[in-house]
């Protein structure tokens, strides 16, 4: 059975999603969940009642791009104020193990892989694998040294993850590995991606400052136009 991505879409009008994306996802089982967000005194049922026809219908024609790629796809819609909740409750129920925060783009030739401070694999091979198209030239495992982590440990981290990578069958040639130094984890991963076409990550934690200032990976995908798959660590 096929993994299961959720793709979030904003509704009533989507940013577009790349042809690139959807041939690239069409291995795994796709979730397309529409969030139609509603002003705060909107009851969702009266929402649902006035929009819910024409919502569906341009969640239906998403979906059609997805099938005629040859993916299996299923829609939900969902009417409310909690974006971030909504996504959350949708991943449980279809038991998702990543979800797709998408971003313009016409071709993903180098794949940045930010990793956390203990070194994971599971599912990770999967989701850079199906971003890992033709014209990939170079994934570079990534990892930001800080507080009392010593070098040594988030050299560690990177080099096993690339020589279990490559044990799954990732050409060693086009994986390589970067370490930095720094107090501000996520800003130095925005920095780092800005030279990259896509972001391959764990999960982060929530954070406070993610409602004000959106989750790193919705930063990730405005600030540098690079689609992000997250991988949820409990999968």
């Amino acid at each position: 059975m096929a993994d299961t991505i959720l793709v979030p879409l904003e509704l009533p009008d989507p940013e577009p999603l790349s042809p690139v994306l959807i041939e690239d996802l069409a291995s795994l089982s796709v979730v397309i969940l529409g969030h139609y967000d509603l002003p705060e005194q909107t009851p969702a049922s009266s929402a649902r009642e006035q929009f819910g026809e024409d919502a569906q219908a341009t969640l239906d024609e998403i979906a059609d791009a997805f099938t005629e790629a040859g993916a299996s796809v299923r829609t939900r819609l969902v009417f409310g104020k909690d974006r971030a909740a909504a996504i959350q409750q949708v991943a449980a129920e279809e038991d998702c193990a990543a979800e797709l925060d998408p971003a313009p783009t016409e071709g993903i030739g180098r794949i940045l892989v930010p990793l956390p401070d203990v070194a994971e694999f599971d599912r990770l091979p999967t989701f850079v694998r199906i971003l890992n198209e033709d014209s990939t030239q170079q994934i570079t495992l990534f990892h930001v040294v800080e507080g009392d982590e010593r070098r040594e440990q988030g050299e560690a981290i990177v080099t096993e993850t690339r020589e279990r990578l490559i044990e799954d069958g990732f050409d060693a040639d086009s994986v390589d590995t970067l370490v930095v130094e720094g107090d501000e984890h996520d800003e130095e991963i925005l920095r780092v991606a800005a030279e990259y076409d896509a972001v391959v990550m764990y999960e982060p934690e929530s954070r406070l400052g993610d409602r004000l200032f959106g989750t790193l990976a919705d930063r990730i995908a405005n600030d540098t136009d690079d689609p992000v798959v997250l991988v949820n660590r409990d999968y």
